[in-house]
């Protein structure tokens, strides 16, 4: 059994990985350098920071303790996306969520909206359904057997 035992630990041993962390180098991988990174938090719990990279990524976040313990914050960030398109997003994250805005985004349309022929179909169908189902003077719905 021991003799076992030691060959499941000499296994995991020769198995695991000979190096970890930040010693690793990614042949690959580009260093970018933080331009800007400025940082100010209160004792009350307020802060504010501004960090900005070399590839143009640009953070600013302020906030403050909210209601029951709760951070209130605003801020915006921005940064260029892989195909080329500007990302520019501004938020608010409060007791009512996190609250973005931004071009990019989607919007949902305005209501009241045209409503597609096919609904509109299948409300009629379903009122033709309901107009030939006997009526129950009881009041109470009477489900199709």
């Amino acid at each position: 059994m021991k003799i076992v035992i030691l060959a499941v630990l000499s296994a995991v041993a020769a198995a695991a990985p000979q190096s970890y962390g930040a010693s690793q180098s990614r042949s690959d991988a580009q260093e970018v350098p933080i331009l800007r990174d400025e940082r100010v938090i209160e004792d009350d719990g307020r802060y504010n920071f501004d960090v900005e990279t070399g590839n143009g990524i640009v953070v600013s976040e302020s906030g403050s303790p909210g209601s029951e313990g709760a951070i209130s914050s605003a801020g915006r960030f921005s940064y260029t996306a892989p195909d080329g398109t500007p990302v520019q997003v501004q938020f608010v994250a409060d007791e009512n969520g996190f609250q973005p805005q931004s071009d990019l985004l989607p919007v949902a349309p305005e209501f009241p909206h045209p409503i597609p022929d096919f609904v509109l179909e299948q409300i009629a169908f379903a009122a033709e359904e309901d107009a030939r189902r006997p009526k129950d003077t009881s009041g109470s719905y009477n489900a199709p057997q």
